[in-house]
């Protein structure tokens, strides 16, 4: 076994990130195949969904727009008088259609039945499943919840926070190659093999503040790493607040709320049969007044006699208009206010992260760079497994010993090797999903560290 010299071997830490970015590439390559497809996929859907629900989407009717009570009423002649109403969309513009929101049983979590009411004439014009505060609907539904667990629940994520765990890493790592190979002279190659290498490490240069932002937006809404940022987020106050909805209680700011609410919705209200409905129509036209003046907004009635309603703004695209006013349905007071001028930066920036991640902040500028940036992704991936197919084993068994990466670990200073170990393990407790397959990678490096495989350990400078 070799021992550490007082300094780090020549090249030794960049060979630590060589076979480090190889195994990214290698095994987490294909988890990051399916985000990136699938992302695409996500992006297309507005324009596809806008053709394929057309019916239920828009109206040709013209006239004076019905009361939201009688367009509730519409929706219950269809659904019943005593199904639980969640929340109600007025029409957006003249055009579209009106959405009632309506809680059923056998929906599963944030998912709700909407009943699509022509405002002008009341005629229910769809009724289907919707998912979350953005109400996307079943295509972008299916795809969304394949994008985030491959459709098997919380289990299913596992896949999703791994490749975005490691993508910031493939994606830094490959930086610090580049800029390694660009401080000497680089050695004379097959002008193949080199155009190959040269044409990925340039793409992943073009691609990089990309990768990372998709990277860092995709782990806030993780299962376990998202449970972490959003702690280190309340403890510097960088919470997005929300209306408190509390009678008898006012401005409770800060309160944290679901910035990921396009992908479900929390806090179920509910209105029964005995509501007056005029309260719709009454709690908007207050909401106006105090400044609620986007187009697109929800009403959500009270869920207990102690709850006061909600007027929400739910259009996120630029500039965003996502203010809240909590009403006090028997008084018409102002319960709470929230402005999002008045979000702390931090809020505001996660606020526009995940929009942007999500395809809505810029329309469909925003899709297209989704798209560009997923395509290079799935390129950059591929071009990977294509240099490491023509560099495979079984082309040219030399009887070389690749570095791995203990054995490149091992040639590093003491000093250095604590570092290496302290960082990896403050990644692995951040991030739950890296630290454990980090834990596996590194397992299986130490096996084939001493079976010394040969095909295991073909030259990776790929």
């Amino acid at each position: 076994m070799s021992k550490p010299t007082g300094n780090p071997a020549p090249g030794a830490l960049q060979a630590l990130i060589r076979r480090l970015h190889f195994y990214i590439g290698f095994l987490v390559g294909p988890f990051l195949l399916v985000a990136a497809v699938s992302g695409v996929l996500y992006a297309l859907t507005p324009q596809i969904e806008s053709r394929l629900y057309d019916h239920a989407l828009h109206t040709e009717s013209q006239g004076p727009s019905l009361s939201l009570a009688q367009i509730v009423q519409s929706a219950q002649v269809v659904v019943g008088p005593s199904v639980a109403v969640t929340a109600v969309r007025p029409a957006p513009a003249q055009g579209d259609t009106a959405r009632v929101l309506v809680a059923m049983p056998e929906l599963g979590p944030s998912e709700y039945r909407a009943i699509f009411v022509d405002p002008v004439s009341g005629q229910v014009r769809g009724d289907m499943k919707v998912y979350g505060t953005s109400g996307v609907l079943p295509l972008r539904t299916w795809i969304d919840q394949f994008h985030r667990g491959l459709m098997l629940g919380d289990i299913g994520r596992i896949y999703s926070e791994l490749a975005a765990s490691w993508l910031w890493v493939a994606a830094l790592g490959g930086l610090l190659l580049w800029f390694a190979q660009h401080r000497k002279k680089m050695p004379a190659t097959r002008p193949a093999k080199k155009g190959l290498r040269q044409l990925h490490a340039t793409l992943g240069l073009c691609l990089l503040l990309g990768l990372l932002f998709f990277s860092a937006t995709g782990l806030t809404w993780s299962q376990w790493a998202g449970d972490n940022i959003g702690i280190l987020r309340a403890y510097w106050g960088w919470s997005t607040p929300s209306v408190s909805t509390t009678l008898g209680q006012t401005h409770a700011t800060n309160r944290p709320s679901d910035e990921h609410a396009g992908h479900h919705m929390a806090g179920v209200t509910m209105l029964t049969s005995t509501l007056d409905l005029s309260l719709f129509d009454t709690v908007l036209a207050k909401a106006h007044a105090e400044g609620i003046d986007a187009a697109r907004v929800e009403i959500r009635p009270s869920s207990a006699p102690d709850k006061a309603w909600t007027v929400t703004e739910i259009d996120r695209r630029w500039p965003t208009q996502v203010d809240a006013v909590a009403i006090d349905a028997a008084t018409l007071a102002v319960v709470d206010k929230v402005v999002f001028a008045q979000y702390p930066l931090a809020a505001k920036l996660t606020r526009w992260g995940i929009d942007a991640h999500m395809g809505v902040l810029f329309g469909l500028a925003n899709q297209l760079v989704l798209i560009v940036f997923a395509t290079g992704l799935v390129v950059l991936v591929v071009m990977g497994y294509l240099m490491w197919w023509r560099r495979r084993p079984t082309r040219a068994l030399s009887g070389g010993r690749a570095a791995t990466l203990l054995s490149a670990w091992r040639t590093l200073s003491r000093g250095a090797q604590v570092a290496v170990v302290s960082v990896a393990l403050l990644l692995g407790v951040a991030l739950p999903v890296l630290g454990s397959s980090l834990l596996v990678l590194v397992a299986w490096d130490a096996w084939l560290t001493v079976m010394r495989s040969p095909v295991a350990l073909a030259e990776d400078k790929v």
